[in-house]
């Protein structure tokens, strides 16, 4: 049966409440926060991996760049998404301003500014999740509409998950409430801009456009594309959050462990399997997944799944997130 609404909770989400409890029964995972500078060797790295390939493929016919893009370059730049993620909760550096700057540096192989966006919207899903005005991973009631539960309009709206993401932030009350413009962010959109200017003098235009199609299957239709119905699409009654426990991890920086982020935003991604390993009875009770492709395949084809395929939780007072990883809400 087609969802026409989302599904609305009486009380805030869990994640708050089962992490005062994991810490209460095992402190020693208090060990488990802090900074991995590592990330930044990474950030470089991967970056560093992408622009070599983008060289390559300068004189390459764009079938070969295409195949390239979803068979190898979406993986890289899905794990600089990952990598954005981390300097966005800051924890690979203390300084605030170092992890800004990494974060800046991830956009260097993403062609999209988005990674100072990214840092003020991102916060917000863990302080409000679930509460539709103040959360931008939850889509608007158009958009649902829009997406519907028709096989080919979900598939199209995972191709293009790049543009939704782009525009989720105009529908949230801080956009209303709050300044778009801030330095850091234009500051983003000028590096960026003569970033992809040098690679196009460097390599020529077919190489940006081999990043820029590494973004657009990291972001969407691929293997990898579960990721973003994984984390938050309701398959479970009163379940808001999954985790997926499948051999893409490896590729993706533990990612897949979204209720142990959830949980515990300031554990950073080397350690936590080690959260999941602390307290396995707190996440083995928990619907998880073994296969992103076998989530998109259900999310796709199974006409009860859609865009409203979301719980909903009432809202709480606005605080603004400007900075790391907020402590998300109290627990029902």
């Amino acid at each position: 049966m087609n969802q026409a609404d989302f599904t609305y909770a009486e009380g805030p989400n869990f994640h708050i409440g089962r992490r005062r409890e994991i810490v209460a029964k095992y402190p020693e995972v208090r060990q488990l926060m802090g900074k991995n500078p590592w990330s930044a060797a990474w950030i470089v790295g991967l970056v560093s991996m992408q622009w070599l390939g983008s060289s390559f493929l300068s004189d390459a016919g764009w079938l070969w760049i295409v195949i390239a893009a979803f068979a190898f370059g979406a993986f890289v730049n899905h794990g600089l998404y990952v990598l954005m993620h981390e300097c966005t909760h800051s924890l690979v550096f203390k300084s605030a301003g170092l992890n800004r700057l990494f974060g800046l540096i991830c956009d260097f192989a993403l062609v999209l500014p988005s990674a100072m966006g990214f840092q003020r919207y991102h916060l917000y899903h863990h302080r409000y999740l679930g509460q539709y005005e103040m959360d931008p991973d939850i889509v608007s009631h158009d958009e649902a509409r829009l997406i519907g539960n028709s096989s080919w309009r979900k598939a199209l709206w995972v191709f293009l998950l790049a543009v939704s993401q782009a525009l989720r932030p105009m529908k949230l009350k801080a956009t209303r409430d709050v300044p778009v413009w801030d330095r850091w962010i234009v500051l983003n959109f000028a590096t960026q801009i003569a970033v992809c200017a040098l690679i196009v003098m460097l390599f020529g235009p077919k190489a940006l456009g081999y990043l820029a199609l590494s973004t657009l299957f990291a972001l969407g239709l691929h293997p990898l594309g579960g990721r973003w119905i994984q984390e938050h699409h309701v398959t479970k009654a009163g379940q808001d959050t999954y985790s997926y426990y499948g051999p893409l991890n490896k590729l993706c920086f533990n990612m897949g462990f979204h209720n142990e982020h959830h949980d515990f935003p300031n554990v950073p991604w080397n350690n936590l399997p080690k959260v999941n390993e602390a307290a396995p009875e707190y996440y083995t009770i928990l619907k998880s997944y073994d296969s992103w492709i076998g989530v998109l395949r259900m999310f796709i084809f199974d006409p009860a799944l859609s865009g409203y395929s979301r719980i909903v939780h009432p809202p709480t007072p606005m605080v603004v997130a400007t900075s790391p990883a907020p402590t998300v809400q109290a627990s029902r």
